[in-house]
Protein backbone atom coordinates (compact mmCIF):
# COMPACT_ATOMS: atom_id res chain seq x y z
CA UNK A 1 0.00 0.00 0.00
CA UNK A 2 2.85 2.40 0.82
CA UNK A 3 4.35 1.72 -2.61
CA UNK A 4 1.05 2.52 -4.35
CA UNK A 5 0.42 5.68 -2.32
CA UNK A 6 3.93 6.98 -3.01
CA UNK A 7 3.44 6.40 -6.75
CA UNK A 8 -0.01 8.07 -6.69
CA UNK A 9 1.55 11.18 -5.18
CA UNK A 10 4.78 11.33 -7.18
CA UNK A 11 3.58 10.51 -10.70
CA UNK A 12 1.13 13.47 -11.01
CA UNK A 13 3.81 15.79 -9.60
CA UNK A 14 6.33 14.56 -12.18
CA UNK A 15 3.83 14.97 -15.05
CA UNK A 16 2.88 18.46 -13.86
CA UNK A 17 6.56 19.40 -13.84
CA UNK A 18 7.11 17.89 -17.30
CA UNK A 19 4.21 19.74 -18.93
CA UNK A 20 4.11 23.00 -16.98
CA UNK A 21 7.54 23.42 -15.41
CA UNK A 22 9.96 25.95 -16.93
CA UNK A 23 13.48 24.81 -17.83
CA UNK A 24 15.01 26.25 -14.65
CA UNK A 25 12.56 24.35 -12.44
CA UNK A 26 13.09 21.06 -14.29
CA UNK A 27 16.85 21.55 -13.96
CA UNK A 28 16.51 22.37 -10.26
CA UNK A 29 14.28 19.35 -9.63
CA UNK A 30 16.64 17.02 -11.50
CA UNK A 31 19.60 18.46 -9.57
CA UNK A 32 17.81 17.91 -6.24
CA UNK A 33 17.05 14.29 -7.14
CA UNK A 34 20.65 13.80 -8.29
CA UNK A 35 22.07 15.19 -5.06
CA UNK A 36 19.83 12.98 -2.92
CA UNK A 37 20.67 9.91 -5.01
CA UNK A 38 24.38 10.79 -4.97
CA UNK A 39 24.33 11.00 -1.18
CA UNK A 40 22.79 7.51 -0.99
CA UNK A 41 25.36 6.23 -3.48
CA UNK A 42 28.21 7.69 -1.42
CA UNK A 43 26.87 5.96 1.70
CA UNK A 44 26.91 2.68 -0.26
CA UNK A 45 30.43 3.45 -1.49
CA UNK A 46 31.67 4.04 2.05
CA UNK A 47 29.97 0.80 3.17
CA UNK A 48 32.02 -0.93 0.48
CA UNK A 49 35.28 0.30 2.02
CA UNK A 50 35.80 3.79 0.60
CA UNK A 51 35.92 7.10 2.43
CA UNK A 52 34.65 9.52 -0.18
CA UNK A 53 34.70 13.32 0.17
CA UNK A 54 30.90 13.51 0.15
CA UNK A 55 30.47 17.28 0.23
CA UNK A 56 32.99 17.71 -2.61
CA UNK A 57 31.15 15.16 -4.75
CA UNK A 58 27.76 16.74 -4.06
CA UNK A 59 29.15 20.19 -4.94
CA UNK A 60 30.53 18.72 -8.18
CA UNK A 61 27.09 17.33 -9.04
CA UNK A 62 25.50 20.73 -8.35
CA UNK A 63 28.16 22.48 -10.46
CA UNK A 64 27.44 20.16 -13.38
CA UNK A 65 23.72 21.03 -13.30
CA UNK A 66 24.51 24.75 -13.00
CA UNK A 67 26.66 24.43 -16.12
CA UNK A 68 23.87 22.61 -17.97
CA UNK A 69 21.51 25.49 -17.12
CA UNK A 70 23.80 28.42 -17.90
CA UNK A 71 26.34 27.14 -20.46
CA UNK A 72 25.68 23.54 -21.53
CA UNK A 73 28.41 23.72 -24.19
CA UNK A 74 30.99 23.78 -21.39
CA UNK A 75 29.72 20.63 -19.67
CA UNK A 76 32.46 18.36 -21.04
CA UNK A 77 35.45 20.54 -20.05
CA UNK A 78 33.84 21.19 -16.67
CA UNK A 79 33.44 17.44 -16.15
CA UNK A 80 37.16 17.03 -16.80
CA UNK A 81 38.03 19.80 -14.34
CA UNK A 82 35.77 18.32 -11.65
CA UNK A 83 37.34 14.89 -12.15
CA UNK A 84 40.84 16.25 -11.58
CA UNK A 85 39.62 18.36 -8.68
CA UNK A 86 38.29 15.27 -6.91
CA UNK A 87 41.54 13.43 -7.64
CA UNK A 88 43.50 16.28 -6.02
CA UNK A 89 41.19 16.34 -2.98
CA UNK A 90 41.50 12.58 -2.47
CA UNK A 91 45.28 12.76 -2.95
CA UNK A 92 45.70 15.10 0.01
CA UNK A 93 42.77 13.81 2.07
CA UNK A 94 42.90 10.03 1.91
CA UNK A 95 45.55 7.62 3.21
CA UNK A 96 47.88 6.63 0.38
CA UNK A 97 46.47 3.11 -0.13
CA UNK A 98 43.00 4.60 -0.51
CA UNK A 99 43.72 7.57 -2.80
CA UNK A 100 42.86 5.72 -6.01
CA UNK A 101 39.79 3.84 -4.67
CA UNK A 102 38.34 6.98 -3.08
CA UNK A 103 38.89 8.92 -6.30
CA UNK A 104 37.35 6.14 -8.39
CA UNK A 105 34.23 5.92 -6.21
CA UNK A 106 33.86 9.72 -6.25
CA UNK A 107 34.31 10.18 -9.99
CA UNK A 108 32.02 7.26 -10.76
CA UNK A 109 29.32 8.83 -8.59
CA UNK A 110 29.59 12.06 -10.57
CA UNK A 111 29.30 10.18 -13.86
CA UNK A 112 26.78 7.55 -12.79
CA UNK A 113 24.32 9.96 -11.21
CA UNK A 114 25.29 13.56 -12.01
CA UNK A 115 26.10 13.26 -15.70
CA UNK A 116 23.28 10.77 -16.31
CA UNK A 117 20.56 12.96 -14.83
CA UNK A 118 21.70 16.12 -16.62
CA UNK A 119 20.13 14.53 -19.70
CA UNK A 120 16.68 15.09 -18.14
CA UNK A 121 16.75 18.91 -18.50
CA UNK A 122 18.58 18.54 -21.82
CA UNK A 123 15.74 16.36 -23.12
CA UNK A 124 13.14 18.81 -21.79
CA UNK A 125 14.77 21.60 -23.81
CA UNK A 126 14.20 19.75 -27.09
CA UNK A 127 11.41 20.86 -29.44
CA UNK A 128 9.13 18.03 -28.24
CA UNK A 129 10.77 17.81 -24.83
CA UNK A 130 7.61 17.12 -22.83
CA UNK A 131 6.69 14.23 -25.13
CA UNK A 132 10.21 12.81 -24.90
CA UNK A 133 10.15 12.85 -21.10
CA UNK A 134 6.68 11.29 -20.98
CA UNK A 135 7.92 8.60 -23.36
CA UNK A 136 11.01 8.00 -21.22
CA UNK A 137 9.19 7.84 -17.90
CA UNK A 138 6.29 5.70 -19.05
CA UNK A 139 8.46 3.22 -20.93
CA UNK A 140 10.63 2.77 -17.82
CA UNK A 141 7.78 2.76 -15.28
CA UNK A 142 5.56 0.40 -17.27
CA UNK A 143 8.40 -1.98 -17.94
CA UNK A 144 9.25 -2.04 -14.22
CA UNK A 145 5.64 -2.71 -13.13
CA UNK A 146 5.01 -5.41 -15.75
CA UNK A 147 8.30 -7.13 -14.92
CA UNK A 148 7.29 -7.28 -11.26
CA UNK A 149 3.90 -8.91 -11.83
CA UNK A 150 4.88 -11.16 -14.74
CA UNK A 151 7.92 -12.31 -12.79
CA UNK A 152 5.80 -13.14 -9.75
CA UNK A 153 3.20 -15.00 -11.78
CA UNK A 154 5.29 -16.79 -14.40
CA UNK A 155 8.94 -16.38 -13.42
CA UNK A 156 10.91 -19.61 -13.49
CA UNK A 157 14.38 -18.97 -14.96
CA UNK A 158 16.63 -16.61 -13.03
CA UNK A 159 18.00 -13.64 -14.97
CA UNK A 160 21.01 -12.77 -12.78
CA UNK A 161 20.78 -14.79 -9.56
CA UNK A 162 24.06 -13.56 -8.10
CA UNK A 163 22.99 -9.92 -8.49
CA UNK A 164 19.20 -9.94 -8.09
CA UNK A 165 17.75 -13.37 -7.20
CA UNK A 166 14.12 -12.32 -7.75
CA UNK A 167 14.52 -11.21 -11.37
CA UNK A 168 13.62 -13.72 -14.07
CA UNK A 169 13.86 -13.99 -17.84
CA UNK A 170 10.06 -14.21 -17.98
CA UNK A 171 9.75 -10.93 -16.06
CA UNK A 172 12.36 -9.35 -18.33
CA UNK A 173 10.46 -10.39 -21.46
CA UNK A 174 7.22 -9.11 -19.94
CA UNK A 175 8.96 -5.80 -19.21
CA UNK A 176 9.90 -5.37 -22.89
CA UNK A 177 6.34 -6.19 -23.95
CA UNK A 178 4.93 -3.69 -21.44
CA UNK A 179 7.19 -0.94 -22.78
CA UNK A 180 6.10 -1.70 -26.35
CA UNK A 181 2.41 -1.59 -25.41
CA UNK A 182 2.72 1.73 -23.56
CA UNK A 183 4.58 3.16 -26.55
CA UNK A 184 1.71 2.18 -28.85
CA UNK A 185 -0.73 3.75 -26.41
CA UNK A 186 1.26 7.01 -26.27
CA UNK A 187 1.42 7.20 -30.07
CA UNK A 188 -2.33 6.54 -30.25
CA UNK A 189 -3.05 9.27 -27.67
CA UNK A 190 -0.79 11.71 -29.53
CA UNK A 191 -2.86 11.10 -32.67
CA UNK A 192 -6.12 11.62 -30.78
CA UNK A 193 -4.85 14.85 -29.26
CA UNK A 194 -3.62 16.10 -32.64
CA UNK A 195 -7.03 15.52 -34.21
CA UNK A 196 -8.55 17.70 -31.48
CA UNK A 197 -5.87 20.41 -31.89
CA UNK A 198 -4.04 19.61 -28.65
CA UNK A 199 -0.25 19.52 -28.83
CA UNK A 200 0.33 17.76 -25.50
CA UNK A 201 2.06 14.78 -27.10
CA UNK A 202 3.92 14.46 -30.40
CA UNK A 203 5.80 11.43 -31.73
CA UNK A 204 6.65 12.25 -35.34
CA UNK A 205 8.24 9.83 -37.74
CA UNK A 206 7.92 6.11 -38.13
CA UNK A 207 6.12 4.11 -35.47
CA UNK A 208 8.88 1.51 -35.79
CA UNK A 209 11.46 4.08 -34.70
CA UNK A 210 9.60 4.68 -31.45
CA UNK A 211 9.07 0.97 -30.88
CA UNK A 212 12.77 0.38 -31.45
CA UNK A 213 13.59 3.17 -29.01
CA UNK A 214 11.22 1.62 -26.47
CA UNK A 215 13.08 -1.68 -26.64
CA UNK A 216 16.42 0.11 -26.36
CA UNK A 217 15.28 2.13 -23.34
CA UNK A 218 13.75 -0.91 -21.69
CA UNK A 219 16.97 -2.91 -22.00
CA UNK A 220 18.96 0.06 -20.67
CA UNK A 221 16.52 0.42 -17.77
CA UNK A 222 16.80 -3.25 -16.85
CA UNK A 223 20.60 -3.10 -16.96
CA UNK A 224 20.48 0.06 -14.83
CA UNK A 225 18.37 -1.76 -12.28
CA UNK A 226 20.85 -4.64 -12.17
CA UNK A 227 23.82 -2.28 -11.81
CA UNK A 228 22.31 -0.65 -8.73
CA UNK A 229 21.42 -4.07 -7.32
CA UNK A 230 25.06 -5.11 -7.73
CA UNK A 231 26.22 -1.97 -5.91
CA UNK A 232 23.81 -2.60 -3.02
CA UNK A 233 24.71 -6.29 -2.80
CA UNK A 234 28.39 -5.37 -2.72
CA UNK A 235 27.68 -2.96 0.13
CA UNK A 236 25.57 -5.56 1.95
CA UNK A 237 22.32 -3.57 2.04
CA UNK A 238 18.81 -4.18 0.73
CA UNK A 239 17.79 -0.59 -0.09
CA UNK A 240 19.85 2.52 -0.81
CA UNK A 241 17.73 4.48 1.68
CA UNK A 242 14.27 4.88 3.19
CA UNK A 243 13.18 8.29 1.93
CA UNK A 244 10.35 6.97 -0.28
CA UNK A 245 7.91 4.70 1.61
CA UNK A 246 7.54 1.36 -0.14
CA UNK A 247 10.25 2.22 -2.68
CA UNK A 248 13.38 2.43 -0.54
CA UNK A 249 15.69 5.31 -1.37
CA UNK A 250 15.82 7.82 -4.20
CA UNK A 251 18.55 5.81 -5.92
CA UNK A 252 16.32 2.72 -5.78
CA UNK A 253 13.59 4.64 -7.59
CA UNK A 254 15.73 6.18 -10.35
CA UNK A 255 18.24 3.38 -10.98
CA UNK A 256 16.63 2.44 -14.30
CA UNK A 257 16.55 6.07 -15.46
CA UNK A 258 20.27 6.45 -14.88
CA UNK A 259 20.94 4.43 -18.04
CA UNK A 260 17.68 4.93 -19.93
CA UNK A 261 17.77 8.76 -19.90
CA UNK A 262 21.28 9.03 -21.43
CA UNK A 263 20.37 6.39 -24.02
CA UNK A 264 17.38 8.47 -25.15
CA UNK A 265 19.47 11.66 -25.18
CA UNK A 266 22.21 10.11 -27.31
CA UNK A 267 19.61 8.55 -29.60
CA UNK A 268 18.22 12.06 -30.16
CA UNK A 269 21.68 13.40 -30.88
CA UNK A 270 22.33 10.57 -33.33
CA UNK A 271 19.06 11.27 -35.15
CA UNK A 272 19.88 14.97 -35.44
CA UNK A 273 23.29 14.12 -36.90
CA UNK A 274 21.83 12.24 -39.87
Amino acid sequence: MKRVLTAVILIPLVLLLVFKGPFWLITLAAAAVAILAAWEYLVLADASGAKTPRIVVLCAVAALFACIFFRPEYATPLLGCLTFAMFIVCTFRSPLPRVLPDTAYSVFGLLYIGLSLTTIPLLSAQENGSSLLVFLFFVVWTGDVVALYVGRAFGRRKLAPSISPNKTWEGSAGSVLGSLLITLLLIFLAGVFARHNFDWLAYPGSIFRWLGLAVLLNVAAQVGDLIESAIKRGAGVKDSGALLPGHGGVLDRIDALLLAAPVLWYAQLAQQSF
